[in-house]
């Protein structure tokens, strides 16, 4: 098999791309029975994806004319309320019956509360409290569950009022206004709503529509409607059905009927109203409408039924809201500035990467962003072997026996490093030991969630692991700790840290569990650093450790993980603990949108430009450049003579050009350099044996602030 076939055509019966999202690697598996169609499900799915949308160019924009809101409505929708009427009748003549019992209610601040079970609602403490309090108030938390403000308190508890600023708040206050946004579609497009979920910054809705499609052309009156939802102050409802209830309701609509009946595996579960929409849904939600006082649709798109390529063409609708008009704006504002630095367009505009439609979601880097590539692998690979890790190199193709030993198909990379120690008998005496890999990893995401560098298909991880004794785990947490703020904090990042505990399904003994949490909470406390528990939402193989890292924009993400593993080792009978900073691809993507191409100089792809006052002095410009290039830096001469010195001087600057060098016969008669930076610092006249040391320094040491170091 050759190269072109390992990365595309996957031709021998014998080789297939892993199914599970987070396989990464191509996996063989002996005698694995490919058919034509699944001879490589990746290019089977893109191709098949570039076909349904050649067939459904006709409805993917829509219809250029404008929308409006149907007339009659459609007919599920009576349907549905009158079934929700009479069982919603039946619930609160049930709630009344409810005999009144005292209960205690306890704030945050210890003060406890008297109020009534089945009677007293979160709202109405807030409002005991302040009116203040409860109009700004979102969400309740009740014994750390969310909770509607109107749902009646059950049991003695504790209670949180979360405002819009707590990031459990804004998805509840995206959620609702999706739900806004839903009855607002049913009423305009009348198809059948499918999914609409909260998402990192704002929410989504689909819907599946017969021949039509959204186009922008629709925003406005989408937007329009929604405004007026939300003036009639329309409250949510939640109510708990029987599952045969539900398909009667939602019989009307097939992706509902699927849910019922794939998903939901209880007796009864829960809708919540809002106007003339009810949705199957856990909620919580806001009180009402009402408090949705800004809202925006921000784009639509085509996707797939559960991003199945072969199901169901569904049209997407995104939006963003807010509880005041003010938020709105900056997050506008926002936009625009992140539009500014969005890296695919620094990416094209400083001929760093591009993407080819016969390698897709891999990426092409050329020369300088290849530069930028490789000066990060070297940096963090300089860093790991200060810090004791021993590089490995390893394959991209296993049997699929090496799955089938941890019992878990995604967790391939612990599986490799496993082997490499189980490779021969250890002693003690090796552990700690410290094991790094940067492997090209391939994932099969789907056309449509290809975006940019953030999510590809072919990219490479550092991927370290540290195989230790039980005692060993604090300190080499610790370790793990202070790489990443180390790593971090020259990136110019500040970072969040998150511990994640036992969930419910875990394998292993709990005292092993209790001593692993204990001595990840131990390493979290000296570093000194705030940082947050979140229960049960650990691996089921062990605890962890999320980092959070903001940018320039104040905008967060994940990229590294500190897993503490302790029953694959039960397995294969070893010990260790794993540490990932992320895809390298990912990396880039962050650092170019958080610089906004003004690259530090020890990344920076265009690090020097050397510009001669005149022709006449060419040929020292160049000497300066090639010895400026032999000391390992990257740099250019500007020698065209069409151009003026000035203007060679603005177009480097523009280019993000780090320093800017002017050379003329005093320069040339004295071995110097005049030095400028991009942002027009003038530090004059230098020698260039010294500005290379100078530079050197700066390139060594990641200096961040380069302005003073030439002076």
């Amino acid at each position: 098999m050759d190269v072109e076939c390992i990365r595309y055509t996957l031709e021998s019966p014998k080789f297939g791309v892993a199914r599970e999202q987070n396989v990464s690697r191509i996996w063989l598996q002996e005698g694995y029975p490919t058919t034509a169609t699944e001879k490589c499900h990746g290019i089977g799915a893109y191709c098949q994806a570039k076909m349904k949308k050649k067939q459904s160019t006709g409805t993917a924009g829509g219809d250029k004319a404008a929308v409006k809101e149907l007339n009659p409505a459609p007919s599920y929708i009576g349907e549905r309320l009158a079934l929700w009427n009479k069982l919603k009748a039946e619930y609160d003549a049930e709630l009344n019956n409810k005999p009144e019992k005292s209960i205690k209610v306890t704030l945050p601040d210890g003060k406890i509360v008297e109020a009534i079970a089945w009677k007293t609602t979160a709202y109405d403490i807030a409002r005991g409290i302040s009116q203040g309090l409860a109009d700004n108030v979102i969400i309740s938390k009740v014994n750390g569950t969310l909770w509607d403000l109107d749902r009646p308190l059950e049991h003695d508890c504790t209670l949180q009022l979360l405002k819009f600023d707590d990031p459990e708040a804004q998805a509840v206050f995206w959620h609702s206004t999706a739900h806004a946004m839903g009855e607002a579609m049913e009423r305009i497009y009348g198809g059948c709503l499918c999914y609409g979920p909260p998402i990192e910054s704002g929410f989504y809705y689909d819907m599946h529509i017969d021949d039509k499609g959204v186009s922008q052309s629709d925003f406005p009156v989408i937007e329009g409607l929604v405004k007026s939802i939300a003036k009639e102050k329309q409250p949510f409802e939640r109510l708990e059905m029987k599952k045969e209830d539900l398909l009667e309701m939602f019989k009307y609509n097939p992706f509902k009927v699927r849910i019922l009946n794939e998903k939901v595996l209880t007796p009864t579960t829960t809708v919540y109203r809002c106007g003339s929409l009810i949705d199957l849904c856990k909620g919580p939600h806001v009180r009402h409408t009402g408090k949705i006082k800004a809202f925006k649709v921000t784009k639509s798109s085509s996707t797939y039924w559960e991003g199945k390529a072969d199901a169901e063409t569904l049209q997407r609708v995104y939006g963003i809201s807010f509880p005041d008009t003010k938020q709105l704006k900056e997050w506008q504002h926002f936009q625009e500035e992140a539009a500014k630095r969005d890296h695919r367009k620094i990416g094209k505009e400083q001929e760093l990467f591009f993407f080819h439609e016969l390698s897709p979601g891999s990426c092409f880097f050329q020369p300088r962003g290849a530069h930028i590539y490789n000066t990060l692998i070297d940096f963090i690979r300089k860093q790991y072997r200060k810090r004791g890790f021993q590089e490995v190199v390893s394959p991209n193709i296993f049997n699929v026996k090496l799955w089938q030993t941890s019992g878990h198909w995604a967790h391939y990379a612990d599986n490799m490093f496993s082997l490499i120690f189980d490779n021969r008998i250890r002693s003690w005496r090796e552990l700690p030991l410290r094991l790094s890999d940067f492997g090209v990893l391939h994932r099969n995401e789907l056309s449509g969630a290809l975006t940019g560098l953030t999510r590809v298909r072919r990219f490479q991880q550092d991927d370290a692991h540290i195989f230790c004794a039980p005692e060993q785990i604090r300190q080499e947490i610790s370790n793990c700790l202070d790489f990443l703020q180390h790593v971090y904090s020259i990136f110019g990042f500040s970072f969040n840290l998150v511990l994640s505990t036992r969930p419910e399904k875990y394998l292993g003994d709990i005292e092993m569990w209790n001593e692993a949490e204990k001595a990840l909470e131990e390493s979290l406390n000296g570093l000194g650093q705030p940082w947050k528990l979140n229960p049960g939402d650990g691996a089921f193989y062990g605890p962890k450790i999320d980092i959070t890292i903001q940018d320039a924009l104040k905008r967060l993400y994940q990229c590294a993980t500190i897993q503490l593993d302790f029953q694959l080792p039960i397995r294969f009978n070893l010990s260790y603990v794993r540490a990932i900073l992320g895809s390298v691809e990912r990396m880039m993507a962050i650092l170019t949108e958080s610089f906004a191409g003004k690259w530090p100089f020890w990344l920076s792809p265009r690090q020097v430009m050397v510009i001669p006052v005149g022709p006449t002095y060419d040929e020292y410009a160049e000497h300066v450049k090639e010895k400026l290039f032999e000391a390992g830096f990257m740099s250019e001469v500007d020698t065209d003579p069409g151009d003026t010195m000035n203007k060679k001087i603005r177009n480097a600057q523009l280019a993000q050009f780090n320093y800017i060098l002017v050379v003329g016969e005093k320069e040339r008669s004295g071995n110097t350099v005049n030095v400028r930076t991009r942002d027009n610092i003038v530090h004059g006249e230098c020698s260039v044996d010294l500005l290379i040391e100078k530079l050197k320094h700066i390139q060594d040491n990641y200096i961040k602030d380069e302005k003073n170091i030439l002076m």
